[in-house]
Order: structure tokens, then C-alpha cells, then sequence
């Protein structure tokens, strides 16, 4: 009897939250852990049909780098990234391609379906939904900026928000493989946490979610008591100039301030090693994770 009290105390608690965020966007990146865990991609495909079913709008932007890594050891090539972006040749872009959008976002948006949910997979090349150019990344060696090029990794240039709305307003759940497409028809491999970002803002989303391997972002890095709940803009720019925040947060943390920027409502770094965590961050008064703030 009282577990069943429990469970009415906790539906009651999320009421307010189903009205406030009905027929509102909600961008999920979703990657890490709960892509490999079998329970967790369970537990995430049943997420995502009950905010269809209370009326929410989700959109799953999706990575792989894993599965990329994997792939790319079987065919004895090896993978290199600076600061958490993969060097991409046209070798490493076909089969980034080939896992994201053959394996990875089939399986998603079968998973959704096979839960009672409604959603339809996309690449960023379908319908020019993603349009990108070739990324030059600005790094600092010695004291210096200079600009790399690490091949066919692509900076977005602009997000086909009609395509998203049309399948939103069908009742289905967009789930985007990150590869974006150039003026040229080139391939590009696009970091899926900068996509998640630029299509929350284009969208004007309610909220970007994040799912991670950790709670969210530390002070200091394997200390607990250091945890950072609401993360300022000014304080991230200072912790990546400090190297506080690094490697495959950086991307994460940019994509918050650049769709907070761009009228994103609020913008979240959660740990998706969580049972259900998006739901408890967006139906509960606690929330997790680290809050991103302008």
C-alpha cells in the first residue's frame, strides 16, 4: 500500500510540470552509456513514448562516436580528436555515416516503436536538414591560435525547422542522425552535441537535455563535494580556459550557451546512467544534473 502511495504522491508532483510543458520542443542529445546499456535503451525508449503521450514534442539528436571507434578498430584505423572532435578523413566519414544513420538510428527509432511510440528516423542529409560547412578548428598551441584542419567534420550552417515541425505535428518524435550535408553534396560528421544545440535553437526549444556518463559538471574533477548545480556562461568560459572542463564536455557545455543564446528556455547536462533521468528532470521539483545559464 504505501509503494502505491508513493507512486500517486509522484504523479501528483509531475501534474504541474505535464501542463507547463505540453506542446513544448524538447531536444534530447541522446549518447553515452544509455546507447549501450540494453535496460537503459529500454528505459529511454519508454521516456521518450511518455512525453509523446502527455503531449510534449521531443526531438532525439543522437551519437555513436563509440560505435564509430569500434567500427573504424575493425577496419585497423585508429581514431584521434581534438578537444572531443574526431579527425575525419572521407574513409572515417562513410563509415561514420554507414553506423549513425544504417545501425544506430534504425535500431532508436525501432526501439521508440516497438514501445508504443511514434517516430520517424532522419539524417541530416534528408531534405537538406542539416546544411554544413567544412569546420576549421581555432586551437591554442604555445601561446598561439592557430587553425586545424581535421577533414570532414562540419559546422552547421543552417537547420530545416519546417521538415522537424511537419514531423512533430504528425505526432511522431524526429530522430537525427548528426551528419550534415554541404553545398556540394559532401558528407560531413558534425559533433552530435553541437547538432542537439543548433537545433534547439532553431526550434526555440522549451529545453536541451544532455545525457552523459557523469552527474554534470564538477569544480574540480573526481571530487563530489565540488558538484556544480546551476553553471553560469561567464563561469564555463573561464573553466575551458582553465581546462577545467575539457575533452567531451567542452562541445556539450558550448551547445548549452549557443541554444540558451538563441531563446532555448534552459539547458541541462544530465547523467543518462539513470533509470529514467529525463523524466525526473522534467516531471520533478529536484530535477539532476547541472542547469546551464546565461
Amino acid at each position: 500500500m504505501f509503494k502505491s502511495t508513493e507512486k500517486i504522491e509522484t504523479m501528483i508532483e509531475a501534474m504541474p510540470y505535464i501542463r507547463k510543458f505540453q506542446k513544448k520542443v524538447v531536444v534530447i542529445k541522446y549518447g553515452g552509456h544509455a546507447m549501450i546499456n540494453e535496460e537503459l535503451r529500454n528505459k529511454f525508449a519508454q521516456d521518450m513514448v511518455f512525453l509523446q503521450f502527455f503531449g510534449l514534442r521531443p526531438v532525439i539528436v543522437h551519437g555513436g562516436g563509440p560505435e564509430i571507434t569500434e567500427m573504424l578498430k575493425k577496419i585497423g584505423k585508429k581514431s584521434e580528436f581534438i578537444e572531443g572532435l574526431r579527425i575525419t578523413d572521407k574513409e572515417t566519414a562513410e563509415i561514420a555515416q554507414m553506423v549513425l544513420v544504417g545501425k544506430i538510428n534504425s535500431g532508436i527509432t525501432s526501439l521508440i516503436t516497438v514501445n508504443g511510440g511514434k517516430a520517424v528516423g532522419l539524417s541530416g542529409k534528408d531534405s537538406n536538414l542539416i546544411s554544413a560547412k567544412k569546420l576549421l578548428k581555432e586551437i591554442e598551441i604555445d601561446g598561439q591560435t592557430k587553425i586545424i584542419d581535421i577533414g570532414l567534420v562540419g559546422e552547421v550552417l543552417d537547420i530545416n525547422v519546417h521538415l522537424i515541425n511537419s514531423i512533430l505535428d504528425g505526432g511522431y518524435t524526429p530522430v537525427i542522425s548528426p551528419i550534415g550535408m554541404g553545398e556540394n553534396g559532401e558528407t560531413y560528421n558534425i559533433n552530435a552535441d553541437t547538432v542537439a544545440g543548433k537545433i534547439a535553437a532553431a526550434l526555440q526549444a522549451e529545453k536541451l537535455i544532455m545525457l552523459t556518463d557523469v552527474n554534470g559538471i564538477y569544480e574540480k574533477q573526481g571530487d563530489s563535494k565540488s558538484f556544480i548545480s546551476v553553471l553560469s556562461f561567464d563561469k564555463a568560459l573561464k573553466m575551458i580556459a582553465e581546462k577545467k572542463i575539457d575533452g567531451g564536455m567542452i562541445p556539450k557545455v558550448e551547445a548549452c550557451i549557443d541554444a540558451l543564446k538563441n531563446m532555448t528556455k534552459s539547458a541541462h547536462i544530465i547523467n543518462g546512467k539513470i533509470p529514467h533521468s529525463i523524466l525526473t528532470e522534467i516531471f520533478t521539483d529536484k530535477g539532476l544534473g547541472t542547469m546551464v545559464v546565461i
